[in-house]
C-alpha cells in the first residue's frame, strides 16, 4: 500500500505532456533568438538550440518544414521562429518544435517579396505558356552582369570551350546596391535596341544574402526580363537562392557555367551526334539499296520477265469473255428491239387514223343526210302550221265579215268603237265598208242590257 502513492516516470512525463498540450498559449509561439549548435543535416530533420543573453531552448525542425526555408541558416544567425512547445517523453525534457524560420530583420523584406510574387503570379508573368525555347545554335549571346565579377569569366570560358562560334557581348550593370535595379533595366533596354541580333540573353550574379540579391526581385527588373524578345536564362545566386528573375526567366540555371551550357551546344557532343546521324543515314541508305536490289532481282528472275507474253494471258482471256458477252448483249438488245417494234407497229395499225377518218366521214355523211331529212321534216311541219294558221286567219279575217254586209266603226282617232259607251250624241264617226268609208253623226244612242232596251 505504501508504493501506491509513487508515480512512475512515464506517468509523470505523460501528465506534464498533457499540461503542455492543453495550454492554449503553447500551441502557437513566436520566438526570436540566435542559432546555436546548428549543424546542417542533409535530407534529415534539424536539431539545434535557440538562445538569447540569459537562456536557451532546444529546437527540432522536421524535414518537411525545413525544406520550405528560403535561406541558409548558419551558426550565430539571429532568426524568427514560429512553432509550438511540447514534451519529449523519452527524455523528460520539453523543447520547441519549429514550423517556420526567417532571418531576423528580414521579415518585412520577405513579406514584401511574397506580396510582389503573388501579384506578378496573378498577372501570369510566371506561366509556362510564356516560356520561350532556347536556340540550339546561337550566333550572338548577350550577358547582363558585373564587368568585374567571376560570372562573365565563367560564361566566356564555358562558351569558348563548348561553342566558340557564338559571340558573347557583355552589357555591364551593377548587381548590388540601391542603383543596381536601374542599371540592370538600362542594360536590358540597350540589348532590346538591337532587336533581333541576339539569340539569347543571360542575366546573373554570384550568391549572397537576400539584401544582396534584392535588385533581382525588383518589380521593374522582373517586368523588363518578361518583356525581352529573346529567351532569357537567369543565373542569380546559388541553387538554394531563388529570385523573381529566376521565376520569370525562360530557363533558370544554378550557376553561370550552367547558364552558358544551357545557351550553347557542346561541339564534341554535336560532332558525336552528327557522326551517329551520319552512320544511321548511311545504314538507312544501304538498307534501302539492299531492299531495292532484292526487289529488282526478284522481279528480274520472275516468270513474267522471262516470258512477258504470259503477262497478258489472263487479260487476253478476259478480253475474249468480254467480247462474247458484248456480242450476246448486242444480239439480245436487237431481238428485244425488233420485238418491241413489231408490238408497236401492231398497236399503230390497230389505232390507224385512216380507219378513223373513214369512219368519221361515214358518220358525217349519215349526219348530213339525217340533218337534211330533219330540216325537210321541220320545214314541212312549219309549212303545215303556217297553212293552218293562214286558214285560221282567213277564217277570222274581218274582210270576210265585211263581204257579208258587215261594217265596223272608228272614232276621229281611228280607234275601233266596240261599245256604245265609247260614243255620245253628235259624235262624228267613220263607218268602214268592204269597199270604202262613210262619215256619220250620231243622233241618238241606245244600250242593250239584259235583253232589255234602254235609251
Amino acid at each position: 500500500m505504501e508504493n501506491s502513492k509513487y508515480l512512475t516516470v512515464s506517468d509523470l512525463n505523460y501528465y506534464i505532456t498533457q499540461k503542455f498540450k492543453n495550454d492554449p498559449y503553447l500551441h502557437k509561439v513566436f520566438l526570436q533568438g540566435e542559432l546555436s549548435n546548428f549543424r546542417f543535416r542533409r535530407n534529415s530533420h534539424q536539431y539545434f538550440s535557440l538562445k538569447d543573453e540569459k537562456s536557451k531552448i532546444n529546437v527540432v525542425m522536421f524535414r518537411s518544414y525545413f525544406d520550405k526555408v528560403k535561406f541558409k541558416p548558419e551558426e550565430g544567425m539571429k532568426v524568427y521562429v514560429t512553432g509550438y512547445v511540447n514534451v519529449y517523453s523519452p527524455q523528460g525534457s520539453y523543447q520547441f518544435y519549429a514550423e517556420s524560420m526567417e532571418p531576423a530583420g528580414l521579415g518585412a523584406l520577405y513579406e514584401q517579396l511574397q506580396q510582389l510574387q503573388q501579384k506578378l503570379a496573378k498577372e501570369g508573368l510566371f506561366d509556362k505558356q510564356y516560356k520561350k525555347p532556347l536556340p540550339h545554335y546561337p550566333d550572338y549571346i548577350a550577358v547582363v552582369t558585373s564587368a568585374s565579377g567571376a560570372v562573365i569569366h565563367d560564361i566566356l570560358v564555358t562558351v569558348n570551350r563548348r561553342f566558340p562560334h557564338a559571340e558573347v557581348d557583355l552589357f555591364p550593370a551593377q548587381v548590388q546596391g540601391d542603383t543596381a535595379a536601374d542599371s540592370l533595366v538600362a542594360a536590358m533596354k540597350q540589348i532590346a535596341q538591337f532587336k533581333d541580333k541576339y539569340d539569347v540573353m543571360i542575366i546573373g550574379r554570384g550568391g549572397g544574402s537576400l539584401e544582396d540579391l534584392w535588385p533581382f526581385n525588383e518589380e521593374r527588373v522582373v517586368r523588363q526580363v518578361f518583356d525581352m524578345k529573346m529567351p532569357v536564362i537567369s543565373s542569380v545566386g546559388h541553387e538554394t537562392d531563388t529570385t523573381l528573375c529566376d521565376l520569370v526567366a525562360d530557363v533558370r540555371a544554378a550557376t553561370p557555367t550552367a547558364a552558358a551550357e544551357y545557351a550553347t551546344p557542346n561541339i564534341p557532343d554535336e560532332l558525336i551526334s552528327i557522326r551517329q546521324l551520319q552512320n544511321a543515314l548511311v545504314s538507312s541508305i544501304q538498307n534501302i539499296i539492299r531492299v531495292r536490289r532484292d526487289t529488282l532481282t526478284r522481279i528480274t528472275n520472275s516468270v513474267i520477265m522471262r516470258e512477258p507474253a504470259r503477262l497478258y494471258d489472263e487479260q487476253a482471256q478476259t478480253l475474249d469473255i468480254l467480247r462474247d458477252r458484248l456480242h450476246n448483249n448486242m444480239v439480245h438488245q436487237l431481238e428485244n428491239g425488233r420485238h418491241d417494234f413489231q408490238l408497236t407497229n401492231q398497236k399503230l395499225i390497230a389505232v390507224s387514223p385512216n380507219k378513223k377518218v373513214t369512219s368519221l366521214l361515214q358518220q358525217i355523211d349519215f349526219c348530213q343526210q339525217k340533218l337534211i331529212t330533219s330540216i325537210k321534216h321541220f320545214l314541212q311541219a312549219k309549212s303545215n302550221i303556217l297553212g293552218q294558221t293562214a286558214q285560221q286567219l282567213d277564217d277570222y279575217s274581218p274582210l270576210k265579215t265585211l263581204n257579208r254586209g258587215y261594217t265596223y266603226v272608228t272614232d276621229r282617232a281611228d280607234k275601233t268603237i266596240s261599245s256604245i259607251s265609247q260614243t255620245k250624241v253628235k259624235d262624228e264617226v267613220n263607218i268602214h265598208f268592204k269597199d270604202g268609208q262613210a262619215k256619220a253623226i250620231i243622233s241618238s244612242t241606245r244600250r242593250n242590257k239584259n235583253d232589255n232596251e234602254e235609251k
